[in-house]
């Protein structure tokens, strides 16, 4: 196996040299030789520009072939720094000063943002401009500053190759630091998983994948173009992600495969229907699904439309990727679980660092080639990762006896409400399990007494209607009552961050979702109107051990918690005969609402009860009697 990106490429233009490498949109397609040829080119002219070995290189690219083989190059020989070209001024001020980057590749009208930071900080900005007429991923580079020309040679194993930041959700963004084994590693694990054989010889699309991911993100440029290039496979360079150019792209490219985020693939599916002769033209021989939980219905319905297995796969940027996958048929892939260890060892361990057996829920923690050695300049952050030599993933999850891991969220996505953990993932698959509903994400919405409580972000399918109270009582039917969303936001498209991931994390506030607020001054009083309300309030009262309340004024304003809200339904069971759903405390928490639940839910038993005697009096009489009875 090569353990350096160089020696990867090399070793494919040697025994693969006119095979496509790289393919991009309207371009003349990449040979190995080709791009062979075009790193070592790369490697020179970063040389004359004084760029040493384990110099940190940041590239501010679009989504193409350049960006591809700027990678390929610049990790060939030094340090590879992806950020994405959409960034503002401010992000790349914190990037560009937290690598401490020795130069900047940019593409003209691309990044701007970008070369003013640099020109800030003193960073020598070098420009890329593609040749279009040439092929895909052929471009001159400009700019730089030129210096004494470094001696250094290729890159070695142990060298840092690449630097990714975590996404920083809830912190400080951290550097990644993943070294050419790793890398290497993890594309060999991945090529295994997905049977991605090597072809030698002649010119061959035996294993071509069409890439939609973006190039500034491990899944992109590990689980596909590195993956790929290591078997001497081809990878179609994409401007990213595109609802509707996708289905043209797999009729031109005719891949073997693609690999995607969950949102993705849910909105590949919403335009399917209208794309079914593609389907059927261009065949796919699998799917493969990464860098965020596919929900089971999600996975079923992509097999039934591509007729292609899907193949979920478990990956993160500190472990170069992947981490498990589910394999290929004939053998078994479990929907809901992210397959088996798939490169590095896997375990499941508790707080306190011990590993626990199969079917108990704890962090899920690695250790392998792949896995990186640890974050940069940040010893809190390494002591906090790693125990016993297992790094901890920050995810929870479980191993069946089969060795299938499942996985039950991000502990920090954990809805904490009020000391009941929730799984936003469990809420999701249940959500998504309705005919109406095309899109879900479950998160966390503040509150000032429960801490947390469940709220849902929704995309209804096209044509399709639903209300808020038809959502949280299908919720109801299936799950416990402390998982019903206590509030369900529609909209036309589901926030996502830069990767196409759906971030749980910060989602509230984005939302604009604030916290109740208990100490609020209580609605003006309004005394009980009717027989039903005074019952109420004397519950209300007892249960909630206050002296007085109103007929708009909030359960939780009183303290109300899940317990004194079963007290409460109880109470009214037993005293009006009516059963009332814990629903209602979710909706409008309020004895004037209840008194309208139980009017409506006696109206129902009484109209029953009707319908009961007329059918029992329809059987005492004749067919003509009772046809002229039903008529009237």
């Amino acid at each position: 196996m090569q353990n350096t990106i160089y020696q990867l490429i090399k070793t494919q233009a040697e025994i693969n040299p006119e095979n496509i490498a790289l393919l991009g949109i309207n371009r003349k397609p990449l040979t190995y030789k080709g791009l062979h040829h075009k790193i070592k080119e790369v490697v020179n002219t970063l040389k004359k520009m004084g760029v040493e070995c384990n110099d940190r290189v940041a590239i501010a690219l679009p989504n193409s072939p350049e960006m591809a083989v700027a990678f390929l190059a610049v990790s060939s020989y030094t340090t590879a720094a992806p950020l994405n070209p959409n960034y503002r001024t401010q992000e790349f001020k914190f990037y560009l000063e937290d690598l401490n980057a020795k130069a900047l590749i940019i593409q003209p009208g691309v990044a701007e943002d970008a070369i003013i930071v640099a020109k800030k900080l003193g960073i020598p900005v070098v420009q890329l401009s593609p040749i279009l007429e040439e092929e895909a991923g052929i471009f001159t580079l400009t700019g730089g500053e030129t210096k004494t020309a470094a001696k250094n040679g290729f890159a070695k194993p142990e060298d840092v190759a690449l630097i990714l930041h975590t996404s920083g959700t809830t912190s400080r963004p951290k550097m990644v630091l993943l070294t050419h084994k790793n890398l290497c590693v993890s594309a060999q694990n991945i090529r295994e998983s997905l049977g991605l054989k090597e072809s030698v010889g002649v010119a061959s699309r035996r294993h071509r994948c069409l890439n939609i991911m973006p190039l500034f993100h491990i899944h992109g440029l590990i689980g596909v173009l590195l993956s790929s290039l290591s078997a001497g496979g081809s990878v179609v360079c994409t401007p990213g992600f595109s609802a509707p150019e996708f289905f043209p792209w797999l009729d031109e490219f005719r891949p073997t495969w693609y690999s995607a985020v969950p949102t993705m693939h849910q909105t590949i599916l919403m335009r399917a229907a209208a794309n079914r002769e593609i389907i059927t033209q261009s065949p796919l021989r699998f799917i493969r699904s990464s860098s965020a939980s596919l929900p089971p219905v999600v996975m079923a319905e992509l097999e039934k439309v591509f007729n292609a297995p899907v193949i979920e796969s478990y990956g993160m940027t500190e472990a170069a990727h992947q981490m498990a996958s589910n394999p290929l048929p004939p053998f078994v892939r479990k929907p809901g679980s992210v397959g088996v260890a798939a490169g590095p060892e896997i375990a499941i361990m508790d707080e306190m660092g011990n590993l626990l057996p199969v079917g108990e829920v704890g962090e899920v923690v690695i250790k392998g080639a792949n896995v990186t050695q640890g974050y940069a300049n940040n010893p809190e952050a390494n002591e906090k990762a790693f125990t016993n030599g297992w790094f901890r993933t920050g995810d929870l999850g479980y191993l069946d006896e089969d060795g299938y891991l499942f996985l039950k969220g991000r502990i920090k996505e954990i809805i904490n409400r009020g000391g009941e953990k929730i799984s936003p993932r469990e809420v999701d698959e249940i959500l998504l399990e309705h005919p109406a509903i095309q899109q879900v994400v479950t998160f966390a919405a503040p509150h000032t007494l429960l801490g947390e409580d469940v709220a849902a972000a929704v995309v209804l399918k096209e044509g399709k209607t639903i209300t808020e109270g038809e959502i949280k009582e299908f919720v109801a039917a299936r799950l416990a009552d402390f998982k019903v969303p206590r509030v369900v936001i529609f909209l036309s498209e589901i926030p996502k961050g830069s990767t196409g991931k759906i971030q749980r994390i910060g989602l509230a506030e984005k939302l604009g979702l604030q916290a109740s607020n208990p100490e609020a001054p209580l609605p003006e009083y309004a005394p009980p109107r009717t027989k039903i309300e005074e019952e109420l309030v004397a519950i209300w009262c007892e249960v909630l051990k206050v002296e007085k309340v109103g007929i708009y004024d909030n359960f939780f304003q009183f303290g109300g918690d899940s317990i004194s809200a079963a007290r409460i339904v109880n109470r009214v069971l037993a005293t009006l005969q009516v059963e009332l759903s814990f629903l209602i405390f979710f909706e409008q928490p309020t004895v004037a609402k209840m008194a309208e639940k139980i009017l409506e839910n006696q109206a129902k038993m009484i109209e029953s009860e009707e319908i009961a005697d007329l059918l029992e009096e329809i059987e005492l009489l004749s067919d003509e009697e009772a046809a002229k009875l039903l008529n009237n």
